[in-house]
This record gives C-alpha cells, structure tokens and sequence, in this order.
C-alpha cells in the first residue's frame, strides 16, 4: 500500500472526501495491488484501516508539497517516524521504505554533526551559520536534540525558540527533538529524521546534540562531518588532547571570538591545533582543522562554509561506504532497543525478569551475568 501510495501522482485528499472514500473503497483487499494502483491512478485514495498516518504521510508528500520542502508535511512526517507506537512504528517504517521504492536512493545532504559543551552556544552558531547558509543559496534542516529529564521523562524543547529568526524563513526547517534517554547525545530516531529532511531537499542537515560533554560520540555515526564547538578561555590546555569527543572531530570551531574573548580565542585555537596535530585523524583522506568564529556578531562563519566544502570534496570518493557502515551501525542500535522492548513486553518472560533485577538489586547476583541470564530468557521462549 506504501508503495503504491508514493508512487501515485494524482492522489488528492480533503477532509471532505477522506472518510467518502474509506466507505467506498472498503471492501478492497489489502493485497489487491492492481485494483488499488486504478483507484490511486483515477486520483483517488485507499485509507488503510491498519495504517491511516502512513497513508497520510504519502498524500501530503504527494503533489511534491514535501519535496519542495513543505515544512508542515516533513514535520508531520518527522513526527511520524519519531513515536513510540507500534502500529506508528510499522507506518513509519512503510514510510521510509516507499519513499525510497518512489524516489529511488535520496539525494546526498551534508550531513554534520555539532557538538559541544553547555553554553558554547551551540544554537546561536547554528542560527547564524544556518543564515549564511541561506545567504549562499543553500536551505539547512537543524534537528535539535534536547535532553528529556531522568525523572518525569519530558524536554523544554527550547532550540527552536532560540533560533527564531533561522525558524521563520522558509529556506529552513528547524525541528526540535526530545533525546528520550538515548546516550550519545542524540534521539533514537535522528538517523531516520535526517533521510527525511534529505527527501525533502535540504542541502545541509545539521544535528544538535544535547551537550553533555565528552561522551557524544554517538552522532558521528549519523553524520559525514563532525563539528565540535568551543570556547575560549575553559582553563584546561590538556583538554584538546583527551580522548573521546575531540578525537573524532573533523572541524574544531573556537566561538565567542569577539569582545573581551578575542584574545583567548586564539590562545584556544593554537592549543586545539597543536593537540589535533597528534591525533589521528577521524576521517580518511581528511586533516581536521582549527577555525575561529563570532556567532554572535556573525564572523567567521565564511570559512567554515568553505571548510565544509573541502571536506566534501576531499572525501567523496569514500562517501557512499562510510553511509553504508553507518546504517549498519543504525540497524544494530536499533535491534537492541528492539530486544530490550520485546523482553520487557514478554508477559510469559515477566516473573523472571522480575526475580533477575532483584537478585542483582539486592546483590546475588551480578549484574553481567544478569544480562546473560535475561538473554538466556529471552532466547528460551523463541
């Protein structure tokens, strides 16, 4: 059905007609393809009783509203692939399958990821480097990863507010995302976010991540480029050389390099440069680089533009490898949250699960040889 969806040019729907055409077209088996192509091709639209939204995505991308970057239907179509739901998960999953069945492989955004600690101003450099962008005729996505409390599970989702003036102009898209406890300091569904906001048009798709500090590598298996925001003055000369976060960088930028900061933004810049140059670098084919900005009065961002397009070219040839070892990646992320919500959903699993946690709760047990014996559980009722 998802396939077939996408693949109509003619489809139309109204709230007028929709639930017309779900009485009409009732008795129509999923499975009857050819039947349901000739009600598509005369224009008119099965609703899935199984699946209403994911049919509905394909409609609203339908007519090319999404394609020529309809920031309305993408959000829809974000929102979509971002729920927890099984039966949103089947249609998101239909979603992205026809969109690639439809259109074929989707065209090639940058992908970059910007990292950096609390209060580098990690929003306002996007805000002005998205703005250049525009300024170079380019249209940038940004998915904001805010982070949800440990507590009651919500987020501020507060990037979009600080990025008014870039979320006003229709040559971008700003979506903000809770990071649902995912670690890496992204959301579960970003890499599914980002095919979309590459579907639709976007030249540049920008990753926010939630800030957290050394431990966000997870983000650099969703992007090509990974840049990480400083700033200047942070009192630590060793910090350019610990491992972790900085030793997957391919663009280290210094902001706040304006003011009373100038001075030891490049005092930063030289020590990030020195302790690059013993690292290896993150990217084949690619020599990270040092640069220095002022998001606030809008300097500097020229060159990042420009170092952004060196990197492209530089590594092109090696593109289409890195994606595919990515969406390995991707794919066994998401088999293990798959286990864990299957397991947990197991009620003829239950009772044991129960009694492992607490014996590991109350020290019988370890908590490795926990994790075995949970799989051992698992596997036992396959």
């Amino acid at each position: 059905l998802a396939a077939i969806a996408a693949r109509s040019r003619t489809v139309r729907l109204s709230d007028g007609t929709a639930e017309h055409q779900r009485e009409r077209h009732r008795d129509v088996a999923p499975t009857d393809y050819a039947r349901l192509q000739r009600i598509l091709d005369e224009g008119e639209v099965y609703m899935s009783r199984h699946h209403p939204r994911a049919v509905e995505a394909f409609i609203v991308m339908d007519g090319r509203p999404w394609r020529a970057g309809d920031r309305r239907a993408l959000a829809r179509a974000v929102t979509l692939v971002e729920s927890t739901g099984a039966e949103d998960r089947a249609a998101a999953e239909a979603l992205l399958a026809a969109l690639r069945e439809e259109g074929g492989a989707p065209r090639r955004a940058l992908r970059l990821g910007v990292s950096g600690a609390p209060g580098v101003g990690k929003s306002t450099f996007i805000e002005a480097f998205g703005l250049r962008l525009i300024e170079e005729g380019k249209r940038p996505a940004v998915l904001a990863v805010d982070p949800s409390s440990v507590r009651g599970g919500g987020s501020v989702l507060g990037d979009k507010t600080r990025m008014a003036e870039l979320s006003r102009r229709v040559e971008a898209f700003v979506r903000p995302s809770p990071s649902g406890g995912a670690a890496g300091g992204i959301a579960r569904r970003t890499g599914e976010a980002i095919v979309l906001c590459e579907a639709a048009g976007f030249d540049v798709v920008a990753v926010e991540t939630v800030g957290a500090g050394q431990s966000e590598i997870a983000a650099r298996d969703l992007v090509d480029v990974f840049l990480l925001l400083v700033a200047p003055g942070g009192g630590d000369e060793l910090q350019g050389v610990k491992r972790g976060i900085v030793e997957i960088a391919d663009l280290v930028v210094v902001n706040k390099n304006d003011g009373a900061l100038a001075e030891a933004a490049m005092r930063t810049l030289a020590d990030y440069r020195a302790a690059l140059a013993l690292l290896r670098p993150a990217t084949a084919g690619w020599t990270p680089r040092v640069l220095a900005c002022s998001a606030l009065e809008r300097r500097g961002l020229s060159e990042i533009v420009r170092a952004l397009d060196a990197f492209a070219a530089a590594t092109g040839e090696s593109a289409g490898a890195r994606r595919s070892a990515q969406a390995v990646a991707w794919m066994w992320a998401d088999l293990r949250d798959h286990l864990e919500a299957q397991l947990r959903a197991d009620a003829a699993a239950g009772p044991r699960v129960a009694g492992v946690e607490s014996d590991v709760a109350a020290g019988r047990l370890a908590p490795g040889a926990g994790a075995r014996r949970l799989l051992e559980v698992f596997l036992a009722g396959r």
